[in-house]
């Protein structure tokens, strides 16, 4: 028995040393994991809230959409932003993205930018690295932006508003300063006072600003306040310090505004691009109230009456395609204004199903002098050997964002921004839609006309089929990569849609549309969206075939560009509002807005209703 109690006991006790041994372990470790946190955060460790630079995302430009992603602080919208972006209509030519990956890389021999590289320098004492840019931009920031957002940066720039709370933003950074210097003055021998005055004054502004975050709640005696801080500071900055605290310091409030920078740079660009792709209340407004009028009460038909006029092939026939009513009424109504003759005018706007009804109503419900109007919808359309479903639906001129630098510039120059409309998929429906007309003139609904345009059908093209306006900034050698092994002039210019005169005729003897059918299925790819394919197709479909028209007659950029001239506007004949700034959009820029809106028809009474004319 003894023995049997004696193992017992020993036992017993060796349970308890083991406990006892467990308990103080999970003491001293309690203790070491806040130590080591607190000692790795001060060598070096990133506090919560900067993202990591291989977490930022960096955002360049390519042919495809402009995706604006807002992380961080907008997780739970992602996919109602990447919904959103796959079907923006601005796309962009450029560089590549990582963002994008329904686009192809095209990157034309003249950008050479590169995207922002942090300086990676984490001696102790080094300066705080500045973004390094490419050598072609430095000294222009602005044309980065514009490279990265397009026009957005236009807006934001004319837009732009002062800064508010200005004072209490300096307190900020000179507290931080502060901040940062006081743990290397407080270690120095025989500096207590410097040591105790900067101690003081920290104390002294993180009392104002935890009371006061506007500049109206301060208190008065706060420039003197601001002054003794900057007076401790420059005396902090006379001593050798060690500097790794200091820097680290400076690098995080530095890491903190550019983060925070660009964060509200890209959420604006976000907004501003949601706001563009939007339609205006107003004129949503206006097509619903004509789509339940034409149903209330539909209109007399006129079918007979117009078919006539709509293929008789001796008239002067333009084409729009549109889904915006108010926007292809002032093309025919400024066209039809300057006209000499407008009996001999036939419009078609080609529309689709949704905007049909209100499109109809409309032009039955105006009148444009003597001409005809004839509305299509593109969707219930018998046409013949239409094997590709995407062109029995709508598809609007396609619009990219060019980044370039002119031809003739040194390497040395600012990037330009340029957008650059061409033809969609539904373009090549015109020859089987128009079978009995040779000769039609094709506007984009977001144009307005200044003069006559009855010369336009006395070109001579000389067996050319599409005459436009030549983009010469861009060139095919530019886009040689993705064109594939075609043979094409390297030197060809790429065209642009807005004014486009179109031979009919050769354009079947050609059979352009199977050969952009073609081309188009050739470099359809899984990563590549159906507008970049349709850019490149174009301009290989119609490679040779372009008569380029005196740049005289229409003046492009009113939609993105602030610059240009009273005079030049004046003497075009056609202003083309190409870009993200529509003139039905608020957004859209003020001093161009009048030479669109005075096409309005302000009579109508859906017009008051919607308040489209406020």
């Amino acid at each position: 028995m003894k023995g049997g109690a004696s193992s017992y006991g020993y036992a017993a006790k060796r349970r308890w040393r083991g406990l006892v041994i467990g308990v103080l372990g999970l003491v001293i470790l309690s203790m070491l994991v806040p130590l080591v946190f607190l000692l790795g955060l001060h060598n070096g460790f990133r506090s919560a809230g900067y993202a990591s630079e291989q977490q930022r995302p960096t955002s360049e430009s390519r042919i495809g959409y402009d995706k604006y992603e807002v992380r961080d602080a907008w997780n739970e919208s992602e996919d109602v932003l990447r919904n959103f972006t796959n079907k923006a209509k601005n796309k962009t030519f450029g560089r590549g993205s990582k963002h994008d990956s329904q686009a192809t890389e095209v990157p034309p021999r003249s950008i050479t930018q590169s995207p922002p590289v942090k300086n990676q320098n984490t001696n102790v004492g080094a300066a705080v690295g500045l973004p390094l840019y490419a050598k072609d931009v430095v000294d222009d920031i602005g044309k980065l932006c514009e490279f990265k957002f397009g026009s957005y940066c236009h807006w934001h720039q004319e837009h732009r508003e002062e800064m508010k709370d200005s004072m209490v933003k300096k307190l900020k950074d000179q507290l931080f300063v502060a901040r940062a210097f006081y743990p290397s003055i407080a270690k120095l021998p025989r500096q207590d006072k410097l040591s105790r005055e900067l101690k003081l004054n920290i104390q002294e502004l993180e009392r104002v600003l935890s009371e006061s975050t506007t500049d109206v709640d301060l208190p008065p005696q706060i420039a003197k306040k601001l002054q003794r801080m900057e007076a401790a500071i420059a005396k902090a900055k006379l001593f050798h310090v060690e500097c790794n605290n200091v820097d680290k310091k400076l690098r995080q409030i530095y890491d903190m505004t550019e983060d925070e920078a660009n964060f509200h740079m890209k959420q604006s660009a976000f907004l501003y691009q949601l706001a563009v792709q939007t339609m205006p209340k107003s004129l949503h407004c206006l097509s619903m109230r004509l789509t339940v009028e034409y149903f209330r009460s539909p209109p007399n038909d006129m079918k007979l009456s117009m078919a006539e006029k709509s293929t008789d092939p001796m008239l002067h026939h333009y084409v729009i395609f549109s889904n915006n009513v108010l926007a292809s009424s002032v093309v025919i109504n400024s066209t039809v204004m300057h006209s000499k003759e407008s009996v001999n005018q036939a419009f078609h706007v080609l529309t689709d199903e949704q905007n049909y009804f209100a499109m109809k109503l409309w032009f039955l419900r105006n009148t444009y002098k003597e001409a005809t109007v004839q509305v299509l919808n593109i969707e219930s359309l018998k046409l013949d050997n239409h094997s590709k479903a995407t062109l029995l639906h709508l598809s609007l001129p396609e619009e990219f964002r060019v980044s370039f630098h002119s031809v003739d510039s040194p390497p040395m120059a600012p990037i330009r921004t340029e957008y650059v409309s061409i033809f969609s998929h539904s373009h090549y429906l015109l020859p089987k839609m128009f079978q009995n007309l040779d000769k039609v003139v094709v506007l984009d609904d977001d144009v307005v006309v200044q003069q006559d345009l009855s010369a336009l059908w006395s070109l001579d093209m000389g067996g050319k089929v599409n005459a436009a306006v030549q983009f010469c900034s861009l060139r095919l050698d530019q886009l040689k990569k993705y064109l594939g092994e075609n043979s094409y002039n390297k030197n060809s210019c790429a065209w642009m849609s807005g004014l486009n005169v179109i031979d009919l005729a050769r354009w079947r003897d050609l059979n352009l549309t199977e050969t952009f059918q073609r081309l188009a299925q050739e470099m359809t790819t899984l990563e590549e969206s159906v507008e970049a394919v349709a850019l490149r197709a174009s301009l290989l479909s119609f490679e040779g075939l372009i008569y380029a028209i005196d740049g005289a007659w229409i003046l492009s950029g009113l939609g993105h560009d602030y610059g240009i001239d009273n005079e030049a506007i004046s003497k075009a004949a056609i202003l083309h509002y190409n870009g993200n700034m529509k003139p039905w959009l608020e957004l859209g820029i003020p001093k161009y807005k009048h030479y669109w809106k005075k096409f309005l028809s302000r009579e109508d009474q859906f017009m008051s209703e919607c308040n489209v004319n406020s």
